[in-house]
């Protein structure tokens, strides 16, 4: 019979997993962006040469509570495939008891004490493979907790980075703003002047108060969408705020460049680098062993289980033992096992539709940022041409006006277009930049190369 079930052992239910193969075009279908030259993602923040955001990024992973979450969820993973390792071994358990005791017969009484010693042993042979199913299952789930925390810390460096981009051209908006306010404060007052000394009417004095305060409206606004990302990098880095400001006092108010990527290979390459798609793929193995397990649970099984006791009743020594196979056979049950097997079916069939649907949107991610980088690119040099050409239009007027040639309707009009112009191209830098982040994002961000062995070592204060 051991032989029999040492034969059997070597079977395993189930479909052995393969990667399935889902099409991908073999080419981006969205252009290029031009000049791109840095192949690896792994040290893209370092490139942005930016001390607060380097910084910043070390404050984020340091005190995440998402990632602290992922790597909760790490250890739990470990924890139940320590478990299930642990099925698959002989089992050993110890009972000690003492106590004292007495019996009547008749007109005889009987009383005594006793202690004893027991020790029972069981190890379930894994005839079809059901306990080696579940290892392969749970060992898939760890290496999905694992890539979700690298998922973690890639959304958390592309957020940190949207964000201080968000900032850092909030706070060129609010210079801008502040120089206009300014100006138009010197505006109003010079109108005012001409105004009562009656060389204005009493209309241009009403507009240019009026543009004044529009304007002084216009940066509170800004200054308050300032406050607001502030503390949403607060919020992610965990940091004191009062500190946050010092730190990104230190740097001027501009935006950070990011390297280029190079995108030139086919996206099945690059997706791969994708943590959230390697954790759908992971998920997709651990439901397919799961259907070997389930399988497995509709046939018998077959343990070895001992018992060894010694022990002393009213002083009178005994010891007993035994040891043999124990086979469960299932016989009736429903239709419960059965429909279990139906369900991991099931569900290998949601987890696979799961991981073809996150393989579209990465696609679909790559390719919208592509598209962006692309179409912010084209309209940088036109920008930059309107803006300066409506900026020497509005100084020539301004000239104009203070030597008396317009009005100060037409002076007023050509400021709007100024303006307007330079905040579009402050925007445009800005989308630029977060474009690169969330193509940076798009493409996983080159997550393979930290490994989160130790949570100390998950929070080293490297960049992502």
């Amino acid at each position: 019979m051991t032989l029999c079930a040492m034969a059997l052992s070597s079977c395993v239910l189930g479909p052995d997993y393969q990667v399935p193969t889902v099409p991908v075009d073999v080419k981006w279908q969205a252009p290029l962006p031009h000049g791109a030259s840095v192949a690896a993602l792994t040290d893209w923040w370092q490139q942005f040469d930016d001390p607060a955001l380097a910084e910043l990024l070390r404050l984020a992973e340091a005190d995440s509570p998402s990632m602290d979450q992922a790597w909760a969820n790490i250890a739990r993973a470990r924890a139940t495939l320590a478990g299930n390792v642990a099925d698959t071994l002989p089992r050993l358990d110890g009972t000690l008891s003492k106590g004292r005791g007495g019996q009547q017969t008749g007109d005889k009484h009987l009383t005594g004490s006793g202690s004893s010693a027991q020790f029972d042993t069981a190890w379930e042979v894994d005839l079809f493979g059901k306990l080696r199913r579940n290892n392969e299952a749970a060992s898939s789930r760890v290496e999905a907790r694992v890539d979700d925390w690298h998922d973690a810390r890639v959304s958390l460096a592309a957020q940190v980075g949207d964000y201080y981009v968000q900032y850092r051209g909030c706070q060129k908006l609010v210079l801008a703003y502040s120089d206009q306010a300014q100006s138009q404060l010197d505006t109003a007052r010079i109108t005012r002047q001409s105004f009562e000394a009656g060389f204005t009417s009493s209309a241009d004095a009403a507009l240019a108060d009026a543009s004044a305060a529009s304007n002084a409206a216009t940066l509170i606004s800004q200054q308050s969408e300032c406050q607001v990302l502030l503390k949403s990098l607060v919020a992610l880095t965990g940091g004191d705020e009062g500190r946050l400001t010092e730190l990104l006092g230190h740097s001027p108010a501009q935006l950070p460049q990011p390297a280029e990527l190079n995108v030139r290979q086919i996206p099945a390459d690059l997706l791969r680098q994708r943590p959230d798609l390697a954790s759908s793929e992971r998920e997709l193995a651990a439901a397919n062993a799961e259907i070997g397990v389930a399988k497995a649970d509709r046939l018998p099984s077959l343990s070895l289980s001992g018992t060894f006791s010694v022990g002393v009743t009213a002083g009178e020594r005994n010891r007993s033992w035994s040891l043999g196979p124990v086979l469960s056979i299932p016989l009736f049950d429903g239709g419960k096992r059965r429909a279990a097997v139906d369900g991991a079916e099931a569900s290998y069939e949601a987890a696979f539709a799961v991981y073809r649907q996150t393989l579209r949107t990465s696609v679909m991610e790559v390719e919208q940022s592509l598209v962006r980088l692309d179409a912010a690119r084209r309209r940088e040099s036109d920008v930059e041409r309107s803006t300066a050409g409506f900026r020497e239009s509005f100084e020539a007027i301004d000239r104009n006006w203070r030597a008396g040639g317009v009005s100060l309707l037409d002076r007023e009009t050509a400021r709007r277009l100024a303006l307007t112009s330079e905040i579009e191209l402050i925007t445009l830098q800005q989308d630029q930049v977060r474009y690169w982040i969330a193509l940076y994002k798009a493409l996983g961000g080159g997550w393979q190369t930290h490994q989160p062995q130790e949570r100390n070592q998950a929070s080293n204060g490297e960049g992502v």
